[in-house]
């Protein structure tokens, strides 16, 4: 069971993780749609204004010509044949650009295929999204595969934990079977020769809970730095800290439940009164 509650803890601590990794990788992927060199900054805004309203959309960013062209002076400064091969145009090469952000990595494809469909596609020159759908696509499975694998994974440490509790709560009960009888005999009810049992399994939640915990704060002090300097946006052991009365009672409530839910199982079954 303490095993169990690890492995709990732990996935929550992973999905912490994964979830401040995934984040970070879905903040670099966006749509960029540009627009060709002739068209009219007002109905650039007006699209600009139409994509804000999908619900899919979280934020746009506009770049104008301008200002790419800006970016990439700044970019290349360093380079003075480029930026000379670049004034010597005469004119400004760039296009004016919309990036797009989605509230989630799947909605970017109906995100995509709203803009195929808009009135505004004689404007546009050029959309990126088939560049970056790849990504999307890896990244959106990334995140189900890792949440369905921590639920099974979860499962499956549970099922495991209620066969142990189920078989310790089992051989109690057979090796109590003695006593049981006397209190059968001296008018004992049938609750409370089952007491012992019930609490058996509750104390074993509670002291796998106590357990848990003692490893899990040494292994954060171990890992937590590792992370820190590995992923500087994520700090486990401050979220651990910040969050520990809440994994506390929630490790304890699994514990005590799972440690419950076993003993029930093996008095229905072995424990006849």
């Amino acid at each position: 069971m303490t095993i169990t509650l690890l492995v709990w803890s732990g996935l929550l601590l992973l999905n912490v993780v994964m979830t401040g990794i995934l984040d970070s990788l879905a903040s670099k992927i966006d749509i960029s749609v540009y627009f060709s060199l002739d068209a009219p900054e007002p109905a650039i805004k007006d699209f600009q204004q139409k994509i804000q309203q999908l619900s899919q959309v979280a934020d746009t960013e506009y770049i104008s010509r301008d200002e790419a062209i800006d970016v990439f002076k700044d970019k290349h400064s360093g380079d003075s044949t480029l930026v000379a091969s670049l004034q010597e145009l005469g004119s400004n090469p760039f296009e004016a650009s919309l990036n797009i952000r989605a509230k989630e990595t799947g909605q970017y494809g109906s995100i995509a295929d709203f803009i195929d469909k808009t009135e505004f596609k004689n404007i546009i020159s050029k959309i990126n999204f088939a560049e970056n759908k790849t990504a999307i696509e890896r990244l959106s499975h990334i995140i189900s595969v890792t949440r369905q694998s921590g639920l099974v994974l979860s499962l499956i440490m549970a099922f495991i934990a209620i066969l142990v509790a189920f078989n310790t709560v089992r051989l109690a009960i057979y090796s109590s079977r003695e006593e049981i009888s006397v209190m059968k005999l001296v008018g004992a009810s049938n609750w409370f020769v089952r007491g012992p049992f019930i609490m058996e399994g509750t104390l074993h939640g509670v002291f796998s809970s106590f357990f848990a915990l003692s490893v899990m704060i040494p292994a954060l002090g171990v890992i937590g730095p590792r992370f820190n300097s590995f992923l500087p946006e994520i700090n486990l052991i401050s979220y651990f800290y910040g969050n520990i009365w809440q994994i506390v009672l929630l490790q304890t409530a699994a514990g005590v439940a799972l440690g419950v839910f076993s003993s029930l199982i093996a008095i229905r079954r072995y424990l006849k009164v």
